[in-house]
């Protein structure tokens, strides 16, 4: 490492060290009291059908979604494995 990699470092080290110290000695805000929860209204609105239809179509999106992305890493993986494998048989 050289002297440039330490220096940067350090002054990272330094600003976050600053940052920090800032963050703790800042006053807080005022605490406000929030409304409570009302449980019975969060009750109904996770029963509803509409919400169950909505996570389910979610859901099913991203399951795609990542099933895409397995193949199309697993074809990236393939090819870069086939690449090594026939750079090492030219060179033997």
């Amino acid at each position: 490492m050289g002297w440039r990699t330490k220096f940067v470092f350090v002054l990272i080290v330094y600003a976050a060290g600053f940052a920090t110290a800032i963050y703790c000695l800042a006053p807080t805000p005022d605490q406000k009291p929030q409304p409570s929860l009302q449980l019975a209204q969060v009750g109904s609105a996770l029963n509803s059908q509409a919400l169950i239809k909505s996570f389910n179509s979610g859901m099913h999106k991203c399951i795609g979604f990542s099933k895409e992305a397995a193949i199309e890493a697993a074809k990236l993986l393939q090819k870069k494995v086939d690449e090594v494998a026939k750079s090492q048989s030219k060179q033997s």
